[in-house]
């Protein structure tokens, strides 16, 4: 995936670019690099099979705005084709070329054949606690998908009867229209490709070989997991064309907020209020952990927005490489209001302090003095530079 170029650089559009835009940028790209017009050139047949791959994501609205948030990886499941070959690029836009982008002038003269097509990629979503994703769990999931007509077996004709060559194209899918000196191949208006038309349809599905179903499966969630993973379900999609395979479904992980911790990669951040004594005193409290609430020493001396670190009660590794750490996050808390005896009590230890101060209090106002008596000293020996130049 790192080797794939920006599908909108492919195409030579901006990122703005309108369905007319992207798909007239791709007609003139199939012109250029078109098979036919380069004969054994291997760098123009993989241009053209790149600039397919761009436009079949760019041209569809939902897997372009999964490329636009996650990338390539975004549309890594959702793709129709796989364009490993150039037949697969005419059998996805076979339309396109047909319309009289080469027709006969480069002599392609390929008919369009039914070919066996993995069925379409469906996705769900797996909402998850943050203890799940912590330890791993089952869930059972529901997605919409389609399944083959068991009336019909997915031929679309009514039992017993089967799909019959078309009239119009000969059952080649293809016609060709003369203009003048030029011969233009499109796609049968008849039959639109397939072929064959069906003159009985089946009555459980209309003729269209499948049947709307709602799907429940369990799948199962490694510990360790983030949001936006996907599990797949291998053959749970829609099904395949002319016989393929199934595809697949592919469950996005969501993970709710906890009420107290923060992700962040593998390790878990929380926020703990302590009181002012506890801060000075050192004190033994409570903090939020994935297994419930457990002991913290909170040291004498803490200060506020300190942070203590609590190895091993972070998230797991997905690949089973280790477990973050607990990042606890101290705020201390001044009271609002103090009853008569807690502030008679802290007005002897203001007292207290203004008699016996800290070390680092005791610079601190040891250099603001020194800072100001400076600059009188310097005040003063400028009112007398002044006065000797005026004697």
């Amino acid at each position: 995936m790192v080797d794939q170029r920006d599908y909108y650089e492919v195409l030579g559009v901006a990122k703005r670019a309108s369905a007319t835009e992207i798909t007239a940028a791709y007609r003139k790209l199939a012109i250029r690099f078109h098979p036919d017009k380069n004969p054994g050139d291997a760098e123009a047949a993989t241009r053209f099979k790149e600039a397919a791959r761009a436009f079949e994501v760019l041209s569809d609205a939902d897997l372009r705005g999964r490329y636009d948030r996650f990338g390539h990886a975004g549309v890594e499941g959702g793709r129709r084709h796989d364009f490993n070959d150039i037949s697969d690029v005419f059998e996805a836009f076979g339309d396109l070329f047909g319309g009289g982008m080469f027709g006969e002038a480069f002599g392609s003269g390929r008919q369009r054949q039914s070919r066996a097509r993995k069925g379409r990629d469906v996705f769900c979503q797996v909402q998850l606690s943050l203890v799940e994703a912590a330890r791993g769990v089952t869930k059972t999931v529901e997605f919409d998908r389609h399944e083959t007509c068991g009336e019909c077996d997915g031929s679309g004709a009514r039992k017993g009867t089967q799909p019959q060559p078309c009239d119009y194209c000969g059952g080649r899918g293809q016609v060709i229209q003369s203009a003048g000196v030029f011969r233009l191949q499109t796609t049968c208006p008849a039959c639109r490709g397939a072929g064959a038309v069906i003159r009985d349809r089946c009555p459980a599905c209309g003729g269209e070989g499948v049947t709307p179903e709602r799907a429940a499966r369990t799948v199962t969630i490694p510990a360790g997991v983030d949001r936006d993973v996907r599990a797949r379900l291998a053959g749970e999609g829609e099904p395949g064309a002319a016989g393929g395979p199934p595809g697949d479904c592919y469950c996005v992980i969501e993970i709710e907020d906890h009420p107290f911790l923060v992700r962040e990669g593998r390790d878990l951040h929380c926020e703990v209020p302590v009181s002012f004594t506890q801060a000075a005193l050192g004190a033994t409290v409570e903090v939020p952990t994935l297994d419930g609430p457990k002991p913290l020493e909170i040291v004498r001396g803490t200060q506020p927005g300190d942070v203590i670190r609590v190895r091993g009660l972070g998230m797991p590794e997905v690949r089973g490489r280790g477990i973050g750490d607990l990042h606890v996050h101290v705020h201390v808390e001044v009271p609002k209001s103090l009853s008569p005896r807690a502030e008679e009590l802290l007005r002897e230890l203001a007292a207290e302090e203004h008699a016996t101060v800290s070390p680092k209090r005791t610079s601190f106002f040891s250099r603001l003095a020194e800072y100001f008596q400076g600059r009188e000293t310097a005040g003063g020996d400028e009112t007398r530079d002044e006065q000797e130049h005026s004697t």
